[in-house]
């Protein structure tokens, strides 16, 4: 599968320009953190209530926390939120522009959903094995699902330029193995700080995954709930004017006649 992408995406991505999706996923991250910024005992709470914690998770089945966990950033600093919008941004547009808006946000949740229940399996496994996890910890941020974008543009680019650390040119392919390096070291020390790796490694691996089993080739039904209601709608208000027709008929004098009616 991934050869099939160096084929089809032989040239450069479109690089520092601007899509639907990524551009609302700024402004979606970028509004809460400033709401949690500027008002921290709001932050504190939606931490608490929409943070990922595993035990929560487990034991009060507060499975809302998998997904909104990504919109959540540390209020300590701002380095946290500027690195992962701007590695969203670099990563994402070039992807979005030949996914479409569609098929690049059900891989960025994906890559997410993946990357948070990674951080529950593997808190509560390393507890039960090794007495080292930790259930209780904290994490936000939208990384598990910028790090599967990182691998998505890795097998979709392989050969596009990319200064790592701002300095030294390398091929995507190449950096993306050397981050999947990076993060697989950097899990194994990871016991449940202020960064959790294994997020990071768990959007890796299900966007890896994601790509090589061509689930992002499945076409998922279109969901439009608004297209039934406005039709139900529609019929409704057709059946009420058709109700007081008859009425007005049988006031004046005149049998109901259902053939005037044409849909």
């Amino acid at each position: 599968m991934a050869q099939s992408y160096r084929t089809r995406y032989a040239g450069s991505p479109l690089m520092f320009g601007m899509t639907p999706a990524v551009k609302w996923l700024l402004i979606l991250n970028t509004a809460v953190f400033v709401l949690c910024f500027l008002a921290r005992s709001v932050g504190e709470q939606l931490i608490d209530w929409f943070g990922l914690t595993p035990a929560v998770v487990v034991h009060y089945f507060a499975v809302w926390q998998l997904f909104t966990y990504l919109f959540l950033h540390s209020t300590s600093g701002f380095m946290h939120i500027l690195m992962n919008m701007l590695t969203l941004w670099m990563f994402g547009v070039p992807l979005e522009s030949v996914w479409g808006s569609r098929r690049f946000l059900r891989y960025y949740f994906f890559c997410g959903l993946g990357a948070g229940l990674t951080v529950v399996v593997l808190n509560y496994l390393l507890l039960f094995l090794f007495h080292a996890g930790n259930p209780g910890a904290v994490t936000i941020g939208a990384s598990g699902a910028i790090y599967g974008l990182l691998m998505a543009f890795g097998l979709l680019f392989p050969d596009a330029r990319i200064l790592f650390f701002f300095l030294f040119p390398i091929t995507a392919r190449v950096y993306v193995w050397l981050m999947v390096a990076i993060v697989f070291l950097s899990t194994l020390g990871d016991t449940g700080g202020s960064v959790s790796h294994f997020a990071h490694l768990g959007g890796m691996a299900f966007g890896y995954f994601y790509l090589r089993l061509g689930l992002d080739r499945v076409r998922l039904p279109e969901l439009r709930p608004w297209e039934s209601i406005e039709r139900q709608y529609r019929e409704w208000k057709l059946q009420r004017a058709k109700r007081k027709f008859q009425v007005y008929l049988r006031k004046h004098g005149q049998p109901p006649r259902d053939d005037r009616w044409v849909n």
